[in-house]
């Protein structure tokens, strides 16, 4: 597996929010983490980034137990997160938001990684010159995926990436989410819309009160009752994910 969290446990003071997670991300896949608000599934990737610390357990990457290793390190290993909120500079422009992508990079010529950009989001070449701050919040949402790519990310984590956008704007994000595993990207996802979620997913996770209580085969997950109760508003199987021909 490219990537491995065992048996990972993670504390906030007193409280454990992780209790023993274990996730698996094999090259090449798009894996997602599903669950209700304060489930673990945000807590995960900002552990996995290094951002928390792992109280017990342990986390491998490429081979290489991370387990603690500061985030720039991870980032120059190639294990990269677009948070959740975005989190872009607003004061910098486009161009400058994503030059910050390939900061930790040892080889800094960017041309081809900045192409591959504007080719998924074109509109981030329209908006090149503009700050950040000013992008709608779509916009926004692709200069923080843009970013995260500008670094060569082996293994590209998402944190909520259709949060507060229009379900139009939404379908745009997965579609390109799935075209960037396409050209070889792997990528763990957390997102509050299940349904989209496991239409694009490989595998997936099930998290309640930080523990991984289900997991299987992402179309398998579509046809559980239980999970179609709790996370898909329940009745038949959603339909098939539409992919818009143009994404803007």
């Amino acid at each position: 597996m490219l990537l491995e969290l065992v048996d990972v446990r993670v504390h906030y003071g007193k409280v454990e929010a992780l209790k023993g997670v274990s996730v698996s991300v094999g090259d090449g896949e798009i894996v997602t983490l599903i669950g209700a608000n304060g489930a673990g599934k945000s807590t995960t990737l900002k552990t996995i980034s290094g951002v928390r610390p792992v109280t017990s357990g342990s986390i491998t990457f490429d081979g290489e137990d991370i387990t603690g290793k500061a985030p720039h390190r991870l980032v120059e290993m190639g294990l990269c997160q677009a948070p959740e909120g975005r989190g872009i500079f607003p004061g910098m422009s486009v161009r400058e938001n994503l030059d910050m992508g390939a900061y930790a990079r040892r080889n800094k010529d960017t041309a081809s990684d900045l192409e591959r950009v504007f080719e998924l989001f074109p509109r981030l070449l329209e908006r090149a010159g503009q700050p950040g701050g000013t992008l709608s919040g779509g916009e926004q949402q692709m200069l923080a995926i843009g970013r995260a790519l500008m670094a060569r990310p082996k293994v590209l984590l998402l944190d909520e990436p259709s949060m507060g956008l229009a379900p139009k704007l939404v379908a745009q994000i997965f579609a390109i989410i799935t075209e960037i595993n396409a050209q070889g990207t792997t990528i763990l996802l957390v997102e509050q819309n299940a349904t989209q979620a496991l239409q694009r997913a490989h595998r997936a996770y099930v998290l309640e009160v930080g523990r991984v209580v289900k997991t299987a085969d992402a179309s398998a997950l579509l046809d559980d009752d239980a999970v179609r109760a709790a996370y898909l508003g329940g009745g038949s199987k959603p339909a098939p994910a539409q992919t818009p021909e143009e994404p803007t």
